[in-house]
């Protein structure tokens, strides 16, 4: 699980069903999603199922919240501060942390990952950083993001090409899916460097990819660059970028969670959306288990960095 991400108190099943009896849903039955006829009332229940194992990856980081108040079909609401619309137990940060915003956002408990929900909130991301060292990232997120005639070997492939490469730096990496197109690799740090020095290693890191097989991949954003190639996305590593939670359900048909996975498990996934909202009750009990050794492997990148000749900016 996530370093620092607090190591919540446990959360037993009678304390979520508990904050879900006193939860008062709206609309329980407006359907979120008409591929599937998931409801409101659905969605709520889809977070109680699966806080126990989202709340560590949720908390101590700032979030960002997408809502769908008229369904995954309507109009999205992206809310990264806070704004007029309160949401029961969500934390309000420090002013300071984003200088020249409102409060960022922070999920605490169940109730507020409920509450959230209940508010038509779909999607949970998170920041690479936790609040108490908003300016230090403690992980670095990779996003493969497929182009047009990209099919799910390739992007396995890709995933495993990835995976080799940050073993080639020394890098100690993760998997999980997106819950829509593609695979998130995450790549656990200690708190040495600033986000753009991450952010820059990582854009490094992704050139030499693009360099190495530009039959796979490409190092430049837009649809028109990655037609039959795959984005290795580095921007999730700037300050304030967001990626979406482990456990969040996807604000796209068929409502695909993010799930992590065991590197071993790859050749087996189907697409980025392998898990949804309504079969993700048969993985429950293996939950965070394929990242049972995140906290403990924390990277340096000192030596990763020297390895791909990136010199990192004199402080």
């Amino acid at each position: 699980m996530p370093q620092d991400a607090a190591t919540p108190d446990a959360v037993d099943r009678k304390t979520v069903d508990k904050v879900l009896e006193s939860v008062r849903i709206t609309h329980p039955d407006r359907v979120i999603d008409k591929t599937t006829g998931f409801t409101k009332q659905a969605m709520v229940e889809h977070y109680a199922a699966v806080a126990p194992l989202m709340l560590p990856h949720l908390k101590g980081r700032p979030v960002a919240l997408v809502r769908a108040p008229a369904g995954i079909a309507g109009e999205l609401f992206f809310q990264k501060h806070a704004q007029a619309m309160a949401i029961p137990g969500i934390r309000l940060l420090d002013p300071a942390l984003d200088p020249g915003h409102a409060p960022l956002l922070e999920i605490p408990c169940v109730a507020a990952l409920l509450e959230a929900a209940q508010a038509n909130v779909v999607e949970f991301h998170t920041w690479n950083a936790t609040s108490r060292a908003i300016r230090k990232p403690d992980r670095m997120t990779f996003d493969l993001d497929p182009g047009e005639k990209v099919g799910w070997p390739e992007m396995q492939e890709a995933a495993q090409l990835v995976h080799s490469l940050l073993d080639e730096l020394g890098l100690a990496s993760f998997l999980k899916t997106s819950g829509g197109k593609g695979l998130h690799v995450v790549v656990p740090l200690k708190r040495s460097y600033d986000f753009d020095t991450v952010k820059d290693f990582s854009r490094a890191i992704v050139k030499h990819l693009a360099a190495v097989l530009p039959q796979r991949f490409v190092a430049k954003s837009g649809p028109k660059n990655r037609v039959g190639k795959i984005f290795v996305d580095y921007l999730r590593n700037g300050f304030g970028a967001t990626t979406v939670s482990a456990w969040s359900a996807r604000a796209r048909p068929g409502l695909g969670v993010s799930v992590p996975v065991a590197w071993d498990e790859l050749a087996s996934l189907t697409s980025g959306a392998h898990w949804t909202a309504t079969t993700i009750g048969g993985r429950l009990a293996t939950g965070n288990q394929p990242w049972k050794d995140y906290d403990a492997s924390a990277n340096s990148l000192a030596a990763a960095m020297k390895k791909l000749a990136f010199k990192p900016p004199t402080p």
